[in-house]
């Protein structure tokens, strides 16, 4: 498998199409010039540090190492979960519960690609586990806080209704229910828009980097639908318990709305 080798210098004309973006943010006074810099140089400075240290963890090769790597993807997924909270859940469950269930799903089901799928030896070698729990990971993160957001903000907007089903002798789980289902709507979007759009609207990044670095494109295709299966199962599986768990959560064993576990302004 051979691959065209780009140089640092081959990516100085591409970057010029993002200054021309900047240019025209100016000419057209949408004050979008700022923010694209600061996004631009934010995403060249990770992407290189992310080169250099998937480089030294590749050399090493340890589960110490890896583990490492992985815990800390997760941290930051735990953080972004919660960052896209409208309404957050008040004291430890603030990161905890998304969190938990980002690393239940998505470690779950990259264990289950590595070791009855792909296989790799070792099985933990970073050139396979990282990538994989980073796309598992990035996606079941979304769909987690969409399925939040969606929970808390029904569950304030729905009050009412709510407290009136619980005070006609209603259980949590009859009276949750419709929004249960909505956030989980909300929650598996994403993956579903994206698996319908595959292939005639988009050529995903794997796949294209696949094709680019030399694979044969059907080959390549096999990989993506292997990818895609995991991403969906991860997905859902993250949401589900997510939504699930913060309805548990603002509901207790005596069938009461407990809206005072959840912040008015965000704050956590």
């Amino acid at each position: 498998m051979t691959y065209i080798q780009l140089s640092y210098g081959d990516l100085a004309l591409p970057a010029l199409i993002v200054v021309m973006d900047g240019v025209l943010s100016l000419v057209l006074r949408l004050k979008l010039e700022k923010q694209l810099a600061i996004a631009t140089v934010r995403m060249v400075v990770q992407l290189v540090l992310v080169g250099y240290v998937l480089t030294f963890l590749f050399a090493a090769v340890s589960p110490l190492w890896t583990a490492l790597a992985a815990f800390i993807m997760v941290l930051f997924a735990s953080r972004e979960i919660v960052a896209r909270q409208k309404r957050r859940l008040l004291s430890i469950w603030s990161y905890g519960l998304g969190g938990g269930c980002t690393l239940l799903a998505a470690g779950t089901v990259t264990m289950f690609a590595l070791l009855a799928e792909i296989r790799p030896d070792p099985w933990y070698h970073p050139r396979y586990a990282l990538p994989l729990l980073g796309m598992i990971l990035g996606n079941t993160m979304t769909g987690i806080s969409l399925g939040l957001d969606v929970l808390t903000n029904s569950l304030v907007r729905e009050r009412a209704a709510i407290e009136a089903c619980l005070a006609l002798g209603g259980t949590r789980h009859q009276a949750l229910l419709p929004i249960i289902r909505d956030a989980l709507r909300s929650g598996f979007m994403p993956i579903m828009n994206s698996m319908a759009a595959i292939g005639l609207v988009s050529l995903p990044g794997m796949m294209t980097g696949q094709i680019l670095a030399g694979v044969e494109p059907v080959d390549a295709v096999k990989y993506q639908l292997l990818i895609m299966f995991l991403i969906a199962g991860g997905t859902g599986l993250g949401t589900l318990a997510a939504v699930l768990g913060g309805a548990r959560l603002l509901t207790d064993h005596r069938h009461r709305l407990r809206l005072d576990r959840i912040s008015t302004d965000g704050s956590g």
